[in-house]
């Protein structure tokens, strides 16, 4: 570190599996800096691994490298201990890339807890995902204009965010989000979150995608959100007032995009 210039932030996380005795388990394991890794003792065949910032947070300047990979016929979720929180930054970007390779016949959950973005943050993110021709991929990202409980709001900053999902090689979905300047001004559009505080990207690409289409829009109920299928891909958007709202929606749909299957346990802790 340069005399004079600020702290920062550096994390690095990396986690393989492998399939052994028709179980997940661990074939590749490190981290590094405020990046941690956590595996919940679970009495399923797949595995649960639990991201920690152990930052608190993330400012300007701030950079977290995350990387995975579920080799073939194994099951991984991923989620986070909490909600990441991106705080004010005097200069610079927060950085945090995420890495995901599902091997053939294998399935990732990928569902970290809710990002929200404080007053002034700044935040690039990125999310590439190499799949085998017959893996399965669950993406959910939710993010947060301040957290309305507290009186905050994310008036103003930057937050990029940017997705390549290919499956053998092949581009199967791309999508660049970027709210940047006078962000308040910018979500009260109709056209973009109509004065929403809150909103999610749902991402499933697999075999079932046309056969969970019809619930997952019958759950959606009255809720400001859209779903669409086309191949093997369902992507879905929704929006709400606020984090509590947002989380009451995407609770149930998640469970059904899982089969049935619980969200991980720190999601109600």
């Amino acid at each position: 570190m340069q005399p004079g210039r600020p702290q920062r932030a550096r994390g690095v996380g990396r986690l393989r599996t492998k399939a052994s005795a028709g179980r997940t388990r661990l074939d590749t394991f490190y981290q590094e800096g405020c990046a941690k890794i956590r595996l919940p003792e679970t009495f399923e065949a797949g595995m649960e691994a639990v991201l920690i910032n152990t930052s608190g947070g993330l400012t300007g300047g701030d950079v977290v490298d995350w990387s995975f990979g579920a080799g073939e016929g194994t099951r991984l979720t991923l989620t986070t201990q909490a909600c990441e929180k991106i705080y004010k930054a005097s200069a610079d970007t927060a950085t945090v890339s995420t890495t995901i390779t599902v091997a053939a016949g294998a399935r990732v959950d990928w569902l970290p807890q809710e990002t929200i973005l404080f007053d002034r943050a700044s935040l690039t993110r990125s999310l590439d995902v190499e799949l085998a021709e017959d893996a399965e991929f669950l993406a959910v990202e939710a993010v947060l204009f301040g957290r309305k409980a507290m009186g905050e709001a994310m008036t103003a900053g930057l937050f990029r965010d940017r997705w390549r999902i290919r499956r053998q090689g092949r581009l199967v979905h791309a999508e660049e989000a970027r709210f940047e300047g006078e962000v308040a001004d910018l979500t009260a559009r109709q056209a973009v979150l109509a004065g929403a505080g809150a909103f999610a990207t749902l991402l499933y690409c697999g075999p079932q995608a046309e056969a969970l289409l019809p619930q997952m829009r019958a759950l959606f109920g009255d809720a400001v959100a859209g779903a669409s299928h086309w191949q093997d891909k369902l992507v879905a958007r929704v929006s709400a007032a606020d984090g509590f709202a947002l989380r009451k929606i995407l609770i149930p749909v998640i469970s059904h995009l899982r089969k049935g299957a619980s969200l991980p346990k720190v999601w109600t802790l």
